[in-house]
């Protein structure tokens, strides 16, 4: 009997590559599992940034309307199980085990990647739970990703940008093809990009989807209390933009402790797609709301601008490509702060480290740099993010740290009261980070 560890282990052993894109294997370990659904209702969301966000909306709005829900996420930050969840529950251990061992029985000579191996599990978990709704967050691209398998009764495609080009294409428009994959035809494709890529729209017309656009058929409105989301019926040939032209308005929330305009239009997206099910999911459009969802004030998922510490102020986001990075930028600017920003930052060598450090420019006043290489076999080395950043920005204040507790510490101790730490780049830097530093 193997623990947990030794699994995930294991799984990382049995696979000569990590990424192998491709639908056959895990389809063949599936059907021999005997093809699992999820749960009776299935919405995949892809895109790239801003899954989680919107799985975790999702989530919360259907449990409020009192539906039965699995979210499955990924990566994890601190423990695996945080990639499963049952009406936001982890999967313990030994539900994990149980699965990993049903789908070793099924899969035989068939190699699988660890993330293949682990979204076969959660179908097998999710099956077993009398679930009503699984919410399927996509790993990489999405035609030719494992969660693909499952026929979805809605998809969703939150953004299209730049990363994993080595798999996906070197543009938006090659990228948003792939993403386009989850769609089905007949069935709702809602899309939370105001400018989406074309190939995406022509996609889902080709294959008959019923597309909807975020600020074409859908959006929100700020209040000063609250978002307005709006709602364009699909027979109107076009929309007047006074919310009292659209069809269905509902109140958000009243107070929002979310950061960033990027997760009003992650929200946005999720009540999209649940009203584009209409009758067949229930949920409540005010769960959102301070204080009505378990004393909690907003759903986020951790890592997302999150506050760990005061005094300095400590925040960290798993960012890790240009446009997380834009958007980092924008809190920058909507957030100042009397001192300086200092940032501790490490990546993985195949990201866009340089597109990163130049949407953050002059922001930061001092970087402190650290290898990744400990912590994943795609870690960035110390010397090389150095080297990287100094391409980008060659006067920049910084300093090369063993690894990232090592370059918190540092800033820590350079930091007043006045200052700011973010630290950002990478699940890898995250995680360290949340250990080292109770949240508020």
């Amino acid at each position: 009997m193997k623990t947990l560890t030794e699994w995930l282990q294991y799984q990382q052993q049995i696979h000569a590559r990590g990424i192998d894109m491709g639908l056959d294997r895990v389809r063949e370990v599936w059907q021999r599992m005997g093809a699992p659904r999820p749960a009776p209702m299935v919405i995949t969301v892809g895109g790239t940034n801003g899954k989680g966000s919107t799985v975790v909306f999702l989530e919360t709005l259907l449990r409020v309307g009192g539906m039965r829900v699995g979210a499955y996420t990924s990566p994890h930050i601190l423990r695996y199980n945080e990639r499963v969840r049952v009406d936001a529950v982890e999967a313990d251990d030994a539900e994990l085990v149980a699965a990993f061992e049903r789908v070793e029985a099924a899969r035989g000579d068939i190699t699988l990647t660890y993330f293949e191996f682990g979204t076969l599990a959660t179908f097998d978990v999710f099956a077993r739970a009398g679930l009503e709704v699984a919410l399927l967050e996509v790993g990489l691209g999405g035609r030719l990703d494992a969660v693909n398998i499952i026929d979805a009764d809605c998809a969703v495609v939150v953004t299209v940008d730049l990363d994993h080009m080595e798999y996906l294409g070197p543009d938006r428009e090659s990228i948003g093809r792939e993403k386009a994959g989850i769609f089905r035809a007949g069935k709702p494709a809602i899309v939370g990009e105001t400018n989406p890529p074309r190939s995406l729209l022509d996609h889902a017309r080709d294959i008959g989807a019923q597309v909807q656009v975020l600020g074409r058929d859908f959006g929100w409105e700020p209040r000063t209390d609250a978002l307005r989301w709006w709602h364009r019926d699909p027979d109107q040939s076009r929309y007047v933009a006074r919310e009292e032209e659209f069809g269905t308005q509902i109140l958000l929330a009243g107070e929002l402790a979310l950061e960033g305009a990027f997760q009003f239009h992650n929200a946005a997206t999720a009540v999209a797609a649940l009203h584009a099910l209409g009758d067949r999911v229930h949920w409540d459009a005010r769960a959102l709301e301070k204080g009505r969802y378990s004393g909690h004030s907003a759903p986020l998922l951790p890592g997302r601008l999150q506050h760990l510490t005061s005094n300095p102020d400590l925040v960290v986001d798993v960012g890790h490509n240009p446009q997380a990075a834009r958007e980092l930028a924008r809190w920058l600017d909507r957030h100042p702060v009397q001192g300086e920003t200092r940032a501790v930052f490490g990546a993985l060598a195949d990201k866009d480290i340089e597109g990163v450090v130049a949407a953050l420019g002059a922001r930061i006043g001092h970087w402190y740099l650290a290898g990744l290489d400990d912590e994943s076999p795609r870690g960035e080395t110390v010397a090389r993010l150095t080297a990287r950043v100094r391409a980008v920005l060659p006067e920049v204040n910084c300093a090369g740290y063993p690894d990232i507790p090592a370059a918190l510490a540092a800033a820590r101790a350079d930091a007043s009261a006045d200052d700011r730490i973010i630290a950002f780049g990478s699940f890898h830097v995250v995680g360290p980070v949340l250990r080292e530093a109770a949240p508020l």
